[in-house]
């Protein structure tokens, strides 16, 4: 069992080798177009996603509760997919998302320059005036996508298991090369390991959905670690009693077997004459 996520510049082959990577291997594709879907499902609407999708959302749309709703929903999927295993996710910031778990390969896509602007030329039939318009476009929304929902800058490369350059090599070679680290270095015990902590992720994102989305608690920045099935509650909240009734909202989601609440009162000051 593996989860591998996939990060690529524009122009990087990076939709080529996630689809030679997923016939090697037959692991499931978790691309763009499969993501909507179940994010569709779960409410976020095709204007939502335009706002925020792999992009740094304007002025207003960073103050809007549907940022808020768009990340949440968007670890939702990813969480649920990672947690089945054999799974590549393809960009999102699944890297960041993962950060630290077991079990799980990161790995960036590049390209020089030159070799970007050709593709991009020739897979759009455009000059290279605008090859380079859409290149800068591109490469501003990715590095503002990870910079302001993730706080880090996805171009550092210690944030990776391998970064392949995809200027000379087929997108098959690019995945035979990645699938090769697969092998070396997911283990039993590392399968274990994933499968456990991918496991206590999604439970978490569970009761921070039944508490925020399905009950609609007033907690503002709910977080939900979990241990095993203990879970511990983080957040801000006015009333005694909203903390009360999310911590007994938690302890009915399936999987939960201990909760402990230190969601914190924030007492809203008057503004004095």
């Amino acid at each position: 069992m593996a989860v591998i996520c996939v990060a690529r510049e524009f122009a990087a082959f990076g939709d080529e080798t996630v689809h030679e990577l997923a016939s090697m291997t037959g692991y499931r594709s978790i691309d763009k177009e499969y993501i909507e879907t179940k994010m569709t499902k779960l409410g976020i609407t095709p204007e939502v996603r335009a706002k925020y999708d792999e992009k740094k959302p304007g002025f207003w749309a960073s103050l809007s509760q549907d940022r808020d709703d768009y990340l949440h929903f968007l670890k939702s999927v990813l969480y649920s997919e990672a947690s089945q295993g054999n799974c590549i996710i393809s960009g999102r910031g699944g890297f960041a998302i993962f950060a630290g778990v077991p079990g799980v390969i990161s790995v960036r896509l590049v390209a020089p320059r030159d070799v970007k602007l050709q593709r991009i030329s020739a897979r759009f039939h455009c000059d290279e005036k605008r090859a380079e318009q859409l290149l800068r476009q591109n490469d501003h929304d990715r590095k503002g996508f990870h910079d302001y929902f993730f706080g880090l800058n996805w171009e550092d490369p210690v944030l990776y298991d391998m970064t392949i350059n995809t200027g000379k090599e087929h997108p098959a070679t690019v995945a035979r090369i990645i699938d090769q680290l697969r092998t070396l270095t997911i283990t039993a015990e590392t399968e274990k390991a994933s499968i456990a902590r991918l496991s206590e992720l999604r439970l978490g994102q569970d009761v921070v959905t039944e508490i925020v989305y399905t009950k609609r608690i007033p907690i503002h920045f709910v977080e939900a670690d979990v241990k095993g099935g203990r879970v511990v509650l983080h957040g801000v909240a006015n009333t005694q009693s909203a903390i009360d009734a999310a911590g007994q909202v938690a302890a009915t989601v399936h999987g939960v077997e201990s909760v402990e609440n230190a969601i914190q009162i924030v007492q809203e000051f008057a503004v004095m004459p």
